[in-house]
């Protein structure tokens, strides 16, 4: 049902930084920011999420914005991968894990052995904590006194839902992101809650539409709220990119959504033919149901190359593409081990000694895009390619990406796409906004160009 909210209050804890951002209904345009790192500290017994610095800011943000410009409903969304153990009292019971963790081999084997099938879950096996269940693993297994004082298990959104409105949930978009907790086809938790004897531990499952209750009154007073705010349940961050698409457009089409992971769906696909072994898996959207997905780290890839390169000069791009293409100057997977399409593999350049800066440029945009269609062939993508987030502002890797695949790209720019996913459960419509239109062209040299990659890779 359509609410009449002026203004939606999103929390976005993304795996880099966080935010806190107030959307106009009706435009979907952000009118009001505040960003912070998501800092993971290393004290403790295992690194972990800086809860409560996320929690000061969030207050400090909201108690800023309840003033101007004012909000009249609060939604979450988080990245994946985590879970929150809580004690009787509402409180963490353990640190919240970072998901970059990894364990002993002990506990990698051990759990190795208790994880569900693929075909059961359609969650692939991860590395270090990617895996919300080998996470639950190690924490009652390597710490059993912490652990039992764990009353209620809870998704990474609704864990702070359940600070703002002290009621316990989890959702079914941050169950079936990779978790082996849940059975995407059977909408159902998988056997792992009963292998890991935990089904009594977790929360109620309520939709990610659903408004939970309304801001605790002593939250409500350090705001400094003057009327009671509802606070929605809340989503996975990729999820919440996916949903304004889903609402709006017929499939099938693909989405790309782009931050520190490059998460793509296959919307309108199935799952007959996804590989564990290359990263991918079924992800859930918002309405329960199951989406063939491929993932790869590519904003931290781009993060890590570009740094090193340094400034360049964007104008020099589009004929430094032509250079690099020309002479099999090539960036070759993987920049972070671990995930996507190529498992097993070490990154490195190929035929790049006294490359300029601008060639470089060119290069990684060429191994982002080849990355991309690799995910999305995985996953059997059709229909236009609708990108989201900072890469959608990437004119070369567009221009790429439409020219590999051979279909359309839609640019969505903005960095407020799971923003605006999350205030759209509040109920409110989808809002028109700018979209760039790449049609795909013929590069010069790129067909034999990606033959030549995906040799070096196989």
């Amino acid at each position: 049902m359509t609410q009449n909210y002026r203004r939606i209050a999103v929390l976005d804890i993304g795996k880099t930084n966080a935010k806190v951002v107030v959307l106009d209904s009706a435009t979907g345009a952000e009118v009001a920011a505040a960003r912070t790192p998501n800092t993971v500290l290393k004290d403790g017994p295992y690194p972990h999420y800086d809860t409560d610095k996320l929690w000061s800011f969030t207050l400090d943000s909201l108690r800023a914005f309840a003033k101007e410009p004012g909000f009249d409903a609060i939604s979450i969304t988080t990245h994946g991968a985590s879970a929150a153990l809580l004690d009787k009292a509402g409180n963490l019971a353990m640190p919240v894990l970072d998901y970059e963790h990894e364990y002993p081999a002990a506990f990698r084997d051990a759990y190795a052995r208790a994880r569900p099938p693929f075909a059961e879950t359609f969650s692939p096996h991860q590395t270090m904590g990617l895996n919300v269940g080998a996470q639950l693993h190690y924490q009652k297994t390597a710490f059993p006194d912490d652990f039992a004082k764990v009353a209620t298990i809870v998704t990474y959104p609704q864990y702070w839902t359940a600070r703002l409105t002290g009621i316990v949930s989890n959702e079914v978009t941050s169950l079936g992101c990779h978790t082996d907790l849940w059975n995407p086809r059977d909408s159902c938790y998988s056997t792992l809650v009963d292998t890991l004897g935990i089904r009594d531990l977790m929360a109620p499952i309520r939709s990610a539409f659903d408004p939970l209750g309304s801001v605790l009154p002593e939250t409500a007073e350090a705001i400094g709220l003057t009327r009671e705010i509802p606070v929605y349940c809340g989503i996975h961050d990729s999820n919440a990119s996916l949903l304004p698409h889903l609402v709006g457009r017929a499939p099938p089409f693909a989405v790309v959504s782009t931050g520190t992971w490059v998460i793509n769906f296959g919307v309108g696909g199935d799952l007959n033919h996804l590989d564990p072994k290359r990263d991918t898996l079924a992800n859930v959207d918002a309405y329960g149901r199951a989406v063939p997905s491929s993932r790869f780290m590519g904003g931290r890839e781009f993060e890590t190359i570009s740094g090193e390169i340094g400034d360049v000069d964007k104008d020099e791009v589009a004929s430094a593409i032509k250079q690099v293409i020309a002479k099999g100057m090539m960036l070759l997977p993987n920049i972070v081990p671990g995930s996507g399409p190529f498992p097993g593999k070490t990154g490195r350049w190929v035929n790049a000694e006294h490359a300029a800066g601008a060639e470089r440029y060119a290069a990684l945009c060429l191994y982002l895009a080849l990355m991309n269609q690799a995910c999305l062939d995985l996953i059997g993508a059709q229909g236009p390619v609708i990108v989201e987030g900072p890469f959608a502002l990437n004119a070369s890797y567009l221009m790429l990406l439409a020219a590999l695949t051979h279909r359309e790209v839609i640019a969505i720019p903005g960095s407020t796409g799971t923003s605006q996913g999350a205030a759209l459960l509040t109920g409110i419509k989808p809002a028109a906004g700018g979209e760039r239109h790449i049609a795909p062209k013929t590069v010069p040299g790129l067909d034999a160009y990606r033959q030549t990659w995906h040799a070096w890779v196989a």
